[in-house]
């Protein structure tokens, strides 16, 4: 069998292009006679593979030089403590909760400190991003934490929240690279890579220097300090080399593309067939308050789990894989990153508008 739509959240789909290049270096990278798999990663050519995609994510990003890049480990799972043991420095952090993922954020950082929820959307399922222009952020909160993308959900901070001053830390694991970003607006900005950048098993953090302690309590452990990757250049321990060289691929995919201007346009125009569809639809409907609907990330129900089931497993054998919605939400949802084509998503509303016509 050929190549599916694969509509999956992550571990999701990458650029085609790349695939092959990965494949073309497989058992020979560069003339070197080993795999990147196989190559140390004390190597210079390693670590030519690491300053390279630095330098291109710097590009990408257009990330100012007082902000550090590390390549970690651990997802962005590890980062819901990481962050408080080294940013929490008056033990206070202020989160706002949209979904599952920055519930569980806000959940981890209470082990650590005062924290308070200021905003949630927990009263509507997560459909919507409330209104965070004028929120009780506390005068000694260290920052503000927000997921700016919710994959499960489907929504996204179109605007930023005001955090009075304080700075905000964005977890961007499912928008990453989707579109402009201007990282001066953040403290701290990061993502697991496997949504819309590469294989699992990556996280890319981007901190601003001032923010990174020079010390932290004697308890944190080493692998779990910021300043200690920083100093180690991401290689404190043995990094994630395969899936680092493959994100490298992605950036220079990017770059040749346009960049993260293209990307948007693009983006926008492929989620608009999707969306345009579900808006006419009358079997099918989205569950995301239009105004806060992801370009990533597409949910949409029938309104009969039965019909939900049936649906998933028709569009399976169509060539459409990973529609089933998380298990914590039903329904179905399409995950349209960066490397899935515009010719991907009309195909599913072509095979979507045939599934309402048959049952109607």
């Amino acid at each position: 069998m050929g190549r599916i739509y694969n509509f999956s959240a992550g571990p999701a789909v990458l650029p085609e292009e790349v695939l092959q290049q990965a494949a073309a270096d497989m058992m020979d990278y560069h003339g070197c006679g080993m795999s990147v798999m196989e190559m140390s990663h004390r190597s210079k050519m390693f670590q030519d593979i690491i300053d390279e995609a630095e330098k291109d994510l710097r590009t990408l990003m257009n990330i100012p030089d007082n902000y550090k890049v590390l390549f970690l480990q651990g997802g962005a799972s590890l980062q819901f403590a990481m962050i408080p043991l080294n940013l929490m420095k008056n033990k206070k952090a202020d989160y706002i909760v949209t979904g599952q993922w920055a519930k569980k954020a806000y959940q981890e950082a209470k082990k650590y400190g005062d924290v308070v929820a200021v905003a949630s959307s927990a009263d509507k399922t997560f459909s919507y991003i409330p209104d965070c222009s004028d929120l009780p952020i506390r005068e000694d909160a260290d920052y503000v934490y927000i997921c700016e993308n919710n994959t499960i959900y489907g929504t996204k901070f179109h605007t930023l929240p005001n955090t009075k001053g304080k700075d905000l830390i964005s977890d961007v694991s499912s928008c990453f690279l989707s579109e402009p970003v201007d990282v001066t607006k953040y403290g701290m900005i990061y993502g697991g890579v496997q949504k819309n950048i590469g294989p699992a098993g990556l996280v890319i953090a981007i901190i601003r220097e001032d923010l990174i302690p020079e010390s932290v309590d004697e308890s944190v452990p080493t692998m779990m300090q910021y300043k200690i990757h920083v100093e180690n250049g991401s290689m404190y321990n043995t990094p994630n080399c395969w899936a680092i060289y493959i994100c490298g691929l992605v950036f220079k995919w990017l770059l040749k593309n346009g960049g993260l201007e293209a990307m948007q346009k693009k983006n926008i125009e492929k989620a608009k067939v999707l969306y345009d569809f579900l808006d006419q639809s009358k079997l099918f409907k989205g569950t995301v308050e239009p105004a806060s609907r992801s370009l990533m990330n597409v949910p949409f129900v029938t309104g009969n789990e039965e019909l939900d089931a049936k649906f998933v497993k028709e569009a399976k054998a169509a060539g459409f894989e990973n529609l089933k919605g998380h298990r914590s939400v039903g329904g179905m949802r399409a995950s349209i990153y960066n490397a899935m084509p515009k010719a991907g998503v009309e195909a599913l509303v072509e095979f979507m508008k045939k599934f309402e016509e048959e049952n109607a």
